[in-house]
């Protein structure tokens, strides 16, 4: 059965954000300084920063960038994870090609050092905060789910000589593994606080702990072998749907509290059409929209079937966006007036949307008037 995830609590909106004084939605220009080869089909790019840009593109462990560029005529964005850690003194993102992904194939055959992408700054609730005390953190990851589990790792580790990191990782083979040799020098140099855990599906290891997909019935074969469920502080998941709700719901039943669990999805495909049908009689016939975007408003109107960003876009205004699949929270916005209903929910932690705040690339308006602002 298809869940609708809330986020945690604990995840604080201030994380959404590293430089609130920027305008929403601005991308800044950066220089490429090289594309590393990792797997077959995934490559790290990483960027030059001059000074300003250093201060402008500090970022907490997890979150991600929004990154833009023109591919044969056609604006391209797309959202990437940033695979190094705060401390390491780089900006680094890993980008894996899909079958027919316009950006993530260019990525991976044209893009080269010296070419400039054009990027906002780091957003992003699905991110490790330092509280100050020894952490025991349990990270769980498919495929290129890994680039933002790999940055919450090390920051973890970096953090002080006690915290811990388990790490379940799910591939097809080992020649599939990205960060594979990042992760046995991470392995080497923190011998007695980090465990990795290679699970493979089309790759026999000779147990049964780590061949197949990351399921419901190797959480509870984990439990109490790899982690201890009383102690671990927090679990950081990333992957697909199934994957997470499997995840989540095991810890769920093992007594790990909701406030100690946090997901980044891959995408939301297949789910979008059931909560489509859910939602969409509730749609207002014909609402009059103001957007405001950078203390200038937008007026417009839009019918039960549109999305508050797709009628804002066509109206003429630059509001920002990227996966426009409930994913990101990059089309953050606070509705100001009137009523609106988000058809998925895959980025906004709690108290987020109890404060107003909805994912505009998702959302519907269900009163006849509605004055949403991306300034808040």
């Amino acid at each position: 059965m298809l869940k609708f995830f809330k986020k945690n609590k604990e995840e604080k909106p201030s994380l959404q954000s590293s430089d609130p004084t920027a305008p929403t939605g601005a991308f800044y220009p950066l220089r490429v300084k090289e594309v590393r080869r990792e797997t077959q089909d995934a490559v790290s790019v990483a960027f030059e920063l001059n000074t300003e840009q250093q201060e402008v593109f500090k970022y907490a462990p997890g979150q991600y960038l929004t990154l833009r560029t023109t591919i044969q005529g056609e604006e391209v964005r797309r959202s990437y994870s940033i695979c190094a850690a705060p401390h390491e003194g780089e900006l680094r993102v890993a980008i894996k090609e899909i079958e027919g992904g316009k950006f993530s194939t260019y990525a991976n055959k044209t893009l080269k050092a010296g070419d400039t992408l054009e990027s906002m700054v780091p957003m992003g609730n699905f991110a490790w905060k330092n509280e100050g005390s020894p952490a025991h953190v349990v990270g769980w990851a498919a495929g290129s789910g890994i680039t933002p589990i790999s940055a919450i790792a090390k920051s973890v580790l970096n953090s002080d000589n006690q915290s811990t990191f388990t790490l379940f990782y799910g591939n097809k083979n080992s020649n599939s593994i990205i960060f594979k040799d990042e992760l046995e020098d991470l392995k080497n140099a923190y011998v007695d606080r980090f465990e990795v855990h290679h699970v493979l599906s089309r790759e026999d290891q000779g147990s049964d702990y780590t061949t197949g997909r990351i399921d419901a019935q190797k959480v509870n074969a984990y439990s109490g072998k790899f982690f201890d469920v009383a102690t671990a502080t927090a679990h950081f998941l990333c992957g697909p749907l199934g994957m997470i709700e499997d995840v989540s719901g095991v810890l769920e039943s093992l007594g790990t509290a909701k406030s100690n669990i946090h997901f980044e999805l891959f995408n939301t495909a297949g789910a979008a059409a059931k909560a489509t049908a859910k939602t969409a009689s509730k749609a207002s016939a014909n609402a009059k929209v103001t957007v405001v975007l950078d203390g200038e408003e937008t007026h417009f109107e839009m019918g039960p079937k549109d999305y508050v960003l797709d009628a804002a876009l066509d109206a003429g205004a630059d509001v920002p966006y990227a996966c426009k699949g409930a994913v990101c929270c990059t089309c953050r916005a606070k509705v100001l007036k009137g009523t609106a209903e988000m058809v998925m929910n895959y980025a906004l932690v709690d108290d987020e949307v109890k404060d107003g705040y909805v994912l505009t690339c998702q959302t519907h308006a269900t009163s006849d008037e509605l004055v949403i602002s991306f300034d808040e």
